[in-house]
Formats: C-alpha cells, sequence, structure tokens
C-alpha cells in the first residue's frame, strides 16, 4: 500500500541520517527491530541493496543513495503540506530534542524553555546538558546550542545567538594565599584550571595593553570537561580559570570570585545556535531559536 511504502521511506531516511536503526525507531515511537523490517520491505519490494551493514557502520549502496534523495523530496513535501495546513508560520508540536552544554545551557535555556512550554502547550522537550560535543544528526537532535564553534559542516546552519567575553577568576582566599598577577608573564607563578574535552585541551590566548597576543604561563594543575566543575574548582580556591561572564557574573558581583588581569583583552566568544540543514525546518524548532535568539540577543 502506498501509505505503508512512504512510512517505511521516512524510516529508512532517518536510519540515514541517525546512522543507528535503534535512534531511527526511537524518532518514530517504533523499536530497532521494527525499524529494521521497515527496511527490509522496502529492499524486498524493490528487489535491491539499500544499506551495506557492519557491526560498527551503515553506508549507503547507490540504489540506496538514489531513494535517498528522492525520500527527501518526499519528506520536504510532506512537511510543506503540514505548514500549509497549520497556516503560514505553523503552529509548533512534537517532541523537541535539544543538546546544550551543562552550566551554560541551564542558565541560557531554561527561562526560555519554561516561556515556551506555556505558550506552546503541544510542544515537549528532550534536552541533553552535557559538555561532550554531540553529533546532532547522527544522535537525533533537531537543535544543538554551542560555545565558540564558528564554521560547522555543511550538512548544519548556525545562528549566533549573544558573544560572551570570558573573564579570568579566582577566590579571594585563593589570592590572599598568593600575589595577585600584574601581568600575563606573572600567570606562571600560578596553578591554573582549564577545560578539557574528548583529548582537546583549552588554551589562554590573552591580549596585554600593548596589543600583544600571546598563550597564557602557568601550572595546569586541573584539568575538567565542565565549565560548572571549573567555576565550583576556582570558587574552592584551587586556582584561576578563564570561564564566561554569563556563568560568572553573579559570584563576581557578590565577591565569592575576583576578576585577575581586568585589564587584559580575551575577546568574545559566540554563542550559537546549530540545527540542521533542511528546506522546511519544522515550527518547533523555528519558533524556539526565533525565541531564544530574541532572549539572548539582549544579553
Amino acid at each position: 500500500m502506498a501509505d505503508s511504502k512512504v512510512n517505511d521511506i521516512l524510516v529508512f531516511l532517518s536510519v540515514v541520517e541517525t546512522g543507528s536503526f535503534a535512534s531511527a525507531g526511537r524518532a518514530f515511537g517504533l523499536s530497532r527491530s521494527t525499524a529494521g523490517k521497515a527496511v527490509a520491505r522496502l529492499e524486498d519490494r524493490y528487489g535491491i541493496r539499500l544499506l551495506n551493514r557492519t557491526t560498527r557502520a551503515i553506508s549507503l549502496t547507490e540504489e540506496g543513495q538514489r531513494l535517498f534523495h528522492q525520500g527527501q523530496a518526499i519528506q520536504a513535501a510532506i512537511v510543506a503540506a503540514d505548514t500549509s495546513m497549520a497556516g503560514a508560520d505553523g503552529v509548533p508540536s512534537g517532541t523537541l530534542r535539544i543538546a546544550a552544554p551543562d552550566a551554560l545551557g541551564r542558565r541560557l535555556l531554561m527561562p526560555v524553555v519554561r516561556r515556551f512550554l506555556k505558550q506552546w502547550p503541544e510542544v515537549r522537550f528532550e534536552i541533553s546538558f552535557s559538555d561532550t560535543v554531540s553529533r546532532i544528526i547522527k544522535d537525533g537532535f533537531d537543535l544543538a546550542v554551542r560555545v565558540g564553534v564558528t564554521s560547522p559542516d555543511g550538512s548544519l546552519i548556525s545562528r549566533t545567538l549573544m558573544t560572551d567575553r570570558p573573564v579570568l577568576c579566582a577566590s579571594p582566599a585563593y589570592l590572599k594565599d598568593h600575589d595577585p598577577p600584574k601581568t600575563i608573564d606573572q600567570l606562571s607563578a600560578h596553578d591554573l584550571l582549564q577545560f578539557s574535552s574528548v583529548g582537546q585541551r583549552q588554551v589562554w590566548s590573552l591580549q596585554d595593553a600593548t596589543g600583544f597576543w600571546s598563550n597564557a604561563p602557568g601550572r595546569v594543575r586541573l584539568r575538567l570537561d565542565s565549565a560548572e566543575a571549573l567555576r565550583e574548582a576556582a570558587l574552592s580556591g584551587m586556582g584561576i580559570a578563564l570561564l564566561p561572564i554569563v556563568l560568572v557574573k553573579d559570584d563576581l558581583k557578590i565577591g565569592s570570585l575576583v576578576q585577575v588581569l581586568p585589564d587584559v583583552k580575551r575577546g568574545e566568544v559566540p554563542i550559537i545556535a546549530l540545527y540542521p540543514h533542511k528546506r522546511f525546518l519544522e515550527p518547533r524548532v523555528r519558533r524556539f531559536i526565533d525565541m531564544l535568539a530574541a532572549e539572548l540577543s539582549g544579553r
């Protein structure tokens, strides 16, 4: 039947986009085996192999690539029809899956999520707060918020939500036991707290009053893959950290953290939204990005 064939094609598209039968099944409320049977039915119907399967990966055959491109046109037409029937802007509904960094995500996203849920009762959220970078399409996310990313791959669209100015900071207790540095070079006598994730280590690039940029010296005695954990380490007097101002502005205001080398420039860091490149973006994704951008641009 035509309708079942279309459903199987949509499942097939999801398998290719996520790289996983299990993830594709979840997107449609199906089990892994049911998603696999949908692809098997297409292969039986057409008498061709659509996917090369190994224990580690799934790849398209030549015939599978052809069906994938044709299936995308079908998917776009369905989305366009839904959008048209719901009105020019569309009514947000369904599940919005978001990946965001832990500490910043909680502070920036949750107030907007509360407003969005109140305004659009047919929307549900699934949010992963983690400083580990997710594979947006493969892991089945509609949207990711990233810090410092400026050039995503061609399958993603980026939109800058705001820019942040990181600050060097330490607790009053730490600065009482260590002479506060007056120049970048004097950081060499201090304990630095730095971010590290998936083998990529943070490097502090700082600009002095003469305009000269240099990498900060110092003893990096603690590396963490969580910005919130770095903040807590700084608060407990373990060293000097470089953290987003949006994350520590309240600590600086009440004095639990003190800015170090305030005249040294650290540059601005973009906070961006990343989402899959689609001709028709689902109303729930488009409306949430717009609300998030409007909220954060004022900061």
